[in-house]
């Protein structure tokens, strides 16, 4: 049944929408859908070389299982405006039912549709290498329960958070600490990926470090269509807030990646490790999410700097404790945005007049009530994006299963989900003969099947001596990382040693 009340954009401005500001709108909205492709090539980039179609094929999923219950109930629940309506939930634009003419509600309904994908997108990135395909497309359906309802409590009409004044301008909290927490409940209930934190074994290594970057790239122009989108149009006086929201999201970019590359530096013995770099200056990017169109352009600096640094932290924090997420989803999204949460309580500068709050921040005179309402949001919705993840994956778990099994885990989710590559040999010989798969390996390489006794003449020959010089050779091309070990025998009488380097040369010992 079609609404017949004020539409979900003049309930999020205050004020009618025309044409002019829903052209701005749908527009930040083609943007903001490019950042599907951005985080699909950062988490093929950060994920082994035999997931990395697997990891692009859920990005797709995200948007088509995810886009189908935002459409049939999500965008209802999260800004319908009908009798019913409530502090927890909206009610109306089920299927998104409105007159033909009433183009303000497709507007905001794909605006609103490219940051719900966004939001479980996140979550994909810290259920890599380990999650089953079909398990997935159920999590990505149901996963709008876990997005729409705070939606609804911080833009939302008569939302329970909007009534006591928050202030999350772009979704920091609404999109990255619901993403970023459904994602930390994720890595907890799958557990780490096989290897990831035996210090015996080789850990997974990501495939693509170009890719990571040219993702980040392409997050970096989504960001802008995120946050200056998120002014809602660019009528009246709310062009000069989207002008403002595009420089301190690069600002904020900015600092973020300056203190990323420091700590790198500082920790990597003057090594810029591209992933803490991609971590920080994203952190960077979420911080000023809440805030990007109230704030100055050095307070950016000064948000993104902490962000970066809150990010990079707790990446660091999540290896210690053994939480495995391979894309530092929870780091970047999470902990960056409990952080600008809390700096738009301290720097906040309002324009009532293009319907935020009057609220300042306490660095502009406000009161400490700002601060609690802002601390009360991460809460809120921090709490529920884990306890709904929790037992949505939990019952998915009961019924069809979530995690691969140990052998196909080995084997990787692009041959086993879609039958990309070749079977690895030996499933039970385990995860020492799947360290290091090589598809183009030259036709001199001798096979890891090769009877002992075809070596022996090896181990009497004059050549022994320099094949014994190779060896120590290729240990340091190993620990540089610039070869890997396809089998490792370690503490027996028969020792052996297989070794496929850049050049592939095999050479068994």
């Amino acid at each position: 049944m079609a609404s017949t009340t004020v539409s979900p954009l003049e309930g999020l401005t205050g004020r009618p929408i025309g044409y002019e500001d829903a052209t701005w709108i749908l527009t930040s909205a083609f943007i903001i859908f490019t950042m599907q492709s951005g985080f699909g090539l950062i988490e093929s980039g950060m994920v082994t070389i035999k997931n990395e179609t697997n990891i692009m094929v859920k990005n797709a999923i995200d948007i088509i299982f995810s886009g189908l219950s935002f459409w049939l109930f999500g965008f209802g629940l999260s800004f319908g405006v009908d009798e019913g309506t409530n502090a927890f939930t909206g009610v109306g634009y089920f299927l998104t039912e409105v007159p033909i003419n009433e183009g303000e509600v497709y507007a905001m309904y794909f605006f609103q549709m490219a940051l719900a994908s966004t939001a479980t997108t996140i979550v994909s990135g810290s259920m890599a290498e380990r999650t089953n395909l079909k398990a997935y497309m159920l999590y990505s359906f149901v996963s709008t329960l876990t997005t729409c309802f705070p939606t609804h409590w911080i833009w939302g009409k008569k939302g329970l958070l909007k009534e006591l004044g928050v202030i999350d301008i772009a979704g920091c909290s609404g999109v990255h600490l619901v993403g970023g927490a459904a994602g930390l409940a994720a890595a907890v209930m799958l557990g780490p990926r096989l290897g990831r934190f035996d210090n015996n074994k080789k850990r997974p290594q990501p495939c693509s470090m170009t890719n990571v970057l040219l993702g980040t790239f392409m997050l970096w122009w989504g960001w802008l269509g995120f946050n200056c989108g998120s002014t809602f149009g660019i009528t009246g006086e709310k062009w000069k807030l989207a002008a403002r929201a595009a420089v301190v999201t690069l600002n904020g970019s900015i600092g973020g990646g300056i203190v990323a590359i420091a700590y790198s530096y500082l920790r990597d013995a003057e090594t810029l490790d591209v992933p803490t770099f991609v971590t920080g200056l994203r952190g960077g990017l979420v911080s000023v999410t809440g805030i990007c169109a109230l704030a100055r352009p050095w307070e950016g600096i000064v948000i993104g700097l902490f962000g970066g640094m809150f990010a990079c932290l707790l990446s660091d924090a999540m290896i210690k404790l053994k939480i495995d997420d391979p894309v530092n989803c929870v780091a970047t999204h999470a902990g960056a945005a409990v952080w600008g949460m809390i700096a738009v309580a301290l720097f906040a500068e309002q324009e009532k007049d293009e319907g935020f709050s009057e609220e300042k921040g306490l660095f502009k005179g406000g009161s400490w009530r700002l601060l609690g309402v802002q601390l009360l949001a991460c809460l809120v919705t921090a709490a529920w994006a884990v306890v709904t993840t929790v037992i949505q994956l939990f019952l998915i778990e009961k019924t069809i299963g979530i995690r691969l099994t140990r052998e196909e885990e080995l084997q990787g989710c692009d041959f086993v989900e879609h039958g990309i590559g070749e079977e690895t040999g030996d499933k039970e010989q385990g995860e020492e003969a799947l360290q290091m798969e090589s598809a183009s390996a030259p036709d001199h390489l001798i096979s890891s099947t090769d009877k002992r006794k075809d070596n022996e003449g090896l181990r009497n020959s004059n050549d022994l001596r320099s094949m014994c010089s190779m060896m120590s050779d290729v240990e340091e091309l190993i620990e540089q990382e610039l070869c890997y070990p396809m089998i490792k025998q370690k503490d027996t009488a028969d020792k052996c040693v297989q070794v496929i380097s850049e050049h592939g040369v095999l050479i068994e010992l």
